[in-house]
C-alpha cells in the first residue's frame, strides 16, 4: 500500500521530484569533496546530453501528431499579438531612460544595488522565449490538442526568430549584433532543436510504421524524458545561481518578478483561450516557456547575468504545470 502511494505521488509530482532531484545532486557534488572528480566529469557529459533529452522529447511527441491537423486557429493570433504587446511595453520602458544604470536599494544597515538594467533584461527573456518545446507534452497530459500545441510552437519559435534580433540590438549597443547575423544564428538553432525532429518522426510515422507503433505505445514516454532533461536543466540553474556574482537583492527581485510574470502570462493566456474553447491549450502556449533555449539567447547576446531569469522561471512554470496535471488527475480519478 505505501509503494502505491509512493509511485502516485511520483506520477502527481513528477515536475517538482525532478527538479528537487536536480538541485539536490548539484549541491551534492559540489560542495562534497570526494565527489569533486565525478562533478567534473559528469558536468561536460550533461551538457552534452541535455540537447539529445530535447531532441528526443520531440521526437517522440511528433511521432503522435496528425501533420494533416497542423494548421494556424484564431488563438494563436491573439496569444502572439499580447506576447508582441508585452515585449514593446518591456522594451519602452528600457529605451525611456538610456541611463538605468543602478537604483540603490537603502534603508537597512545593509547597502546593495539591483541593476536594474539586468533586471528588466531578465523579465524580457522571461516573455521575448519562445513556447517551450514541452508544452505540446504537457497539454497532451492535460487533454488539450497536441496538434493545435505543435502549430503554436513552431509559430512561438520565428516570432523570436524575428523579434529578438530587433530588441538585443536596442537594449546593448556596445555589443557587435546585426539583425541578419542573429537572424541567421537562431533561426540555426530553431531548425536544429525545432525542424529536425519533426522531419524524422514524419519519416519514421510514414515510412517506418513498425518502429511508429513501438514508439508511440510507450505511454508517457515524452513526458518522462521531459523530466529527466528537467532534473539536468534544474542542476544547471542552480549552478549558474550559486555562482552568480550578484546581490542576493537582485537575485530575489528577478526571482518575485519572474513569478508575477509567469502567472501573469498563464492567467492571460487561458483568458484569450476561453474565447476560443481552448483555454487550456492557449494558457500553456503563452505561459510555458523554453527557458533552456532564453538562457542561450540571454548569455550569448544580452549581459549573462540575465539568464537569471529564465532560470528562475523554470521554477514558477513547473510548479504551475505540476499543480495543472495533479487537478487533472484528481478530477479524472473522481
Amino acid at each position: 500500500m505505501r509503494g502505491k502511494i509512493i509511485i502516485r505521488f511520483i506520477k502527481d509530482w513528477t515536475l517538482p521530484v525532478a527538479m528537487g532531484m536536480g538541485a539536490l545532486l548539484y549541491l551534492l557534488f559540489a560542495f562534497t569533496p570526494q565527489l569533486e572528480t565525478a562533478a567534473t566529469v559528469m558536468g561536460p557529459f550533461f551538457a552534452t546530453i541535455l540537447p539529445l533529452f530535447m531532441f528526443l522529447i520531440l521526437f517522440v511527441t511528433f511521432c503522435k501528431v496528425d501533420f494533416r491537423q497542423l494548421r494556424p486557429v484564431a488563438w494563436h493570433f491573439w496569444v502572439g499579438v499580447f506576447q508582441v504587446l508585452f515585449i514593446g511595453v518591456l522594451m519602452a520602458l528600457m529605451l525611456m531612460d538610456e541611463d538605468l544604470s543602478r537604483y540603490e536599494v537603502r534603508g537597512t544597515r545593509y547597502e546593495s544595488a539591483i541593476d536594474t538594467k539586468v533586471l528588466m533584461e531578465a523579465l524580457l527573456m522571461c516573455i521575448i522565449s519562445p513556447c517551450a518545446t514541452a508544452a505540446a507534452v504537457v497539454t497532451q497530459k492535460l487533454g488539450g490538442s497536441l496538434e493545435q500545441m505543435t502549430t503554436y510552437t513552431f509559430l512561438s519559435n520565428f516570432l523570436t526568430v524575428l523579434l529578438a534580433p530587433v530588441c538585443f540590438p536596442l537594449i546593448e549597443k556596445e555589443a557587435d549584433i546585426t539583425f541578419l547575423a542573429a537572424f541567421v544564428k537562431i533561426l540555426h538553432e530553431v531548425f536544429l532543436v525545432l525542424v529536425m525532429p519533426m522531419l524524422l518522426a514524419y519519416v519514421v510515422k510514414h515510412y517506418m510504421k513498425g518502429l511508429h507503433r513501438r514508439i508511440v505505445s510507450v505511454r508517457d514516454l515524452s513526458y518522462y524524458l521531459w523530466a529527466c532533461s528537467l532534473m539536468i536543466v534544474t542542476g544547471t540553474t542552480v549552478k549558474n545561481i550559486v555562482h552568480a556574482q550578484v546581490s542576493v537583492w537582485l537575485l530575489t527581485a528577478i526571482a518575485l518578478l519572474g513569478l508575477v510574470v509567469c502567472i501573469v502570462q498563464f492567467a492571460v493566456g487561458r483568458y484569450i483561450g476561453h474565447y476560443f474553447d481552448h483555454t487550456q491549450e492557449a494558457g500553456q502556449a503563452l505561459g510555458q516557456k523554453n527557458t533552456a533555449f532564453a538562457i542561450w539567447l540571454s548569455s550569448a547576446y544580452l549581459n549573462p547575468l540575465s539568464s537569471v531569469g529564465p532560470g528562475c522561471y523554470i521554477l514558477w512554470q513547473n510548479i504551475v504545470n505540476s499543480v495543472e496535471i495533479w487537478q487533472y488527475r484528481k478530477k479524472a480519478r473522481s
